[in-house]
This record gives structure tokens, C-alpha cells and sequence, in this order.
């Protein structure tokens, strides 16, 4: 069985996967038969190894590749094929894989999970119609109001609407956070109405957490969600020069990470070594120490730098300053 999480929306892509694991029976046996891989990296030759090994004392073993479509990502406008176009080691690789991957043991089930995914990625045209694809876009607007509707009654509580508007507003589309919010709002009210005022009494100390929200899109070239995490973390007080500092703070996580993959340290070390509190952190930082060569992080550390001396020096007031950040680090804003 073969699987494709595609999406922005890590919270609702990550309970996708759990269902998945639930569906497959005894947990602690599938503990036992579970492989994650490193899509970059991995070869045709590993990925058989693991499909192709017997479940200890189950039916099923479950495999997660992180990344593998992303590694076969269309860079740049396609060139006009010549009549007798030679094929390349690239295009030898993905057939490769999208043969072994329409034909999986039965005893295997396969998990592709990557994020934003161009729809003429040449692995996912070729997949689509053999796998169960989910696609988790970042909820905005009303289908983010809907859902956190649904998950304030998920636990047994309910919402003003003025209190779901300012909610979407203050927390966003970062669902890891807000579950945390409406987890302790309903907890908080304990059995009444949440109102606006809960909100505004509880909700402040989202701002850390999306200041590393902020932090992901920009890194990611998310640069909509970076505008708008921005305006959110502004307008309830943040300092310019707090988001700098945390700004600096990941990108440095990058390149510690980018090191310890180099030196090929385990993850469970990685974590430690990085000061991360959960694997999802790591996670993302190893993905960001992926996309990223040295030279990019140069450049962003250059970019950080102007940004403080322009609000050090007057050049610009500090909200500016920081979009004017966002739009130099992602250049497709506003495209």
C-alpha cells in the first residue's frame, strides 16, 4: 500500500500519518516494524532492503521516506526537449523508483511525506494513480475558523464567534499551536462559553511559538505566511528586535545541524546536541539544513545584518524593516 502526505499544514499531515499507523494494528509491534528514511538520500538498493524484509511477528511494515518528491522537484522553466533527448542520471533515477514503487511487497506499506510539491513533479504524476494521495494545505480564512469550531467542540466545549475571529487571528494557521491554545482555553472555562476576553487573557503567550512559525515560513519561502505571521506578531507587541534575534537564532540551528549531518552524528544526539524539544523541531531544522548550501545561509545572515543596523541607525522603522526582510529572502512575494 502506498501513500502520499503532501502539504504545508505539518499538524494535519502528522495526524494523517498517525491514523495510518493506527489502522495497522498492535502499536507496539509496529514500533518494532517501523523504518523512517531520508528521501535525499536514500538509494533504490536501501529502500528494497527494507520493503523486502519480513514484519517480526506482523503482518505489515510500515516505511516513511521524507522528502523523496522533493528531490525530484522540476528546477526552473523545462527546456525544449531535441528530437533525441539523451536521458538523464536524474530521469533514470525516478523511473527506478516509481517502477519499485508501483509494485511494493504486500507486507510493506509506504509513506511519502513532503511538502509543497509542484503538480508536474515527475514521481508524483507518476504515482498519483497507484497511491491514496492527501494533500494538507495551510488552512486560512473561514476553513481555519471551521476547523477550530471543530476542534473547541472536540473537546467539549464551545466558542463565541468574536473569540474564534480574534483567535484566527492572534494563533493563525499553525494548527501545532493552536490545538495548544483551544486545549488550554476549554480546560481554562471549564465548562462555560469561550469568550473574547478568554482570548485576550490567554492566547498572548502564543507569540513565542509563532515567532518559530515565522521563522519556518521564511526559511521555507512561505513568504504570504511570513507577512502575515509577521503582522499577527506585531500588532500584539512584538519587538522588531526580538524577531531578529529569533530570526538569527534558527538560522544558526541550520548550520549547526548541516554540520552534524556531515559528521553523520545519530538523530537522538543531533536533538540533544541542537537543544530541540520534540522530534518535529528537529525535523524541520534537518529539512531546513537540507534545502539550504552555506552560501544561502551567508547570504541570510548578511540580509539579518542590514535589517538590524537599518533599525539601529533610523534607516527604518522596525516593522518595515522586517518586511523588507521577508521580501529579500523570498523572492517570490508578491509573484
Amino acid at each position: 500500500m502506498l501513500y502520499i502526505l503532501l502539504g504545508e499544514d505539518d499538524f494535519s499531515l502528522t495526524r494523517s500519518l498517525e491514523e495510518i499507523k493506527r489502522g495497522m494494528g498492535d502499536q507496539a509491534l509496529l514500533a518494532a516494524n517501523t523504518t523512517a528514511l531520508d528521501g535525499q538520500q536514500v538509494t533504490l538498493d536501501q529502500l528494497r532492503a527494507v520493503c523486502e524484509t519480513v514484519p517480526f511477528l506482523a503482518e505489515k511494515r510500515l516505511v516513511i521516506i521524507h522528502g523523496l518528491l522533493g528531490r525530484f522537484e522540476p528546477q526552473g522553466k523545462p527546456r525544449r526537449r531535441k528530437k533525441i533527448a539523451p536521458v538523464t542520471e536524474k530521469e533514470s533515477e525516478y523511473k527506478s523508483f516509481v517502477a519499485y514503487l508501483s509494485n511494493l511487497p504486500d507486507s510493506a506499506v509506504l509513506v511519502l511525506i513532503d511538502g509543497r510539491i509542484k503538480s508536474n513533479n515527475p514521481l508524483l504524476k507518476q504515482l498519483s494513480a497507484r497511491a491514496e494521495v492527501r494533500s494538507f494545505p495551510i488552512l486560512r480564512e473561514d476553513k481555519l475558523r471551521q476547523w477550530i469550531k471543530r476542534e473547541v467542540a472536540e473537546h467539549g466545549a464551545s466558542i463565541a464567534p468574536q473569540a474564534v475571529d480574534l483567535l484566527a487571528k492572534l494563533v493563525g494557521g499553525n494548527l501545532w499551536i493552536m490545538t495548544n491554545e483551544v486545549s488550554k482555553l476549554a480546560l481554562f472555562t471549564s465548562g462555560r462559553r469561550i469568550e473574547l476576553e478568554d482570548i485576550k487573557a490567554l492566547v498572548s503567550s502564543a507569540q513565542e511559538a509563532n515567532v518559530f512559525a515565522m521563522v519556518d515560513a521564511i526559511l521555507d519561502f512561505k513568504a504570504g505566511v511570513a507577512e502575515q505571521l509577521l503582522e499577527q506578531l506585531l500588532q500584539i507587541g512584538a519587538s522588531p528586535a526580538y524577531l531578529l534575534v529569533m530570526l538569527s537564532r534558527q538560522v544558526r540551528m541550520i548550520v549547526l545541524a548541516k554540520e552534524l549531518r556531515r559528521k553523520r552524528q545519530p538523530e537522538v544526539e543531533m536533538q540533544s546536541k541542537l537543544g530541540l524539544p520534540s522530534e518535529f523541531a528537529l525535523r524541520k531544522t534537518l529539512e531546513q539544513a537540507q534545502r539550504y548550501p552555506l552560501e544561502r545561509l551567508k547570504e541570510v545572515y548578511h540580509k539579518l545584518l542590514q535589517a538590524d543596523l537599518s533599525i539601529k541607525t533610523g534607516k527604518y522603522e522596525g516593522g518595515l524593516a522586517l518586511n523588507l526582510l521577508i521580501a529579500e529572502l523570498c523572492p517570490q512575494a508578491g509573484t
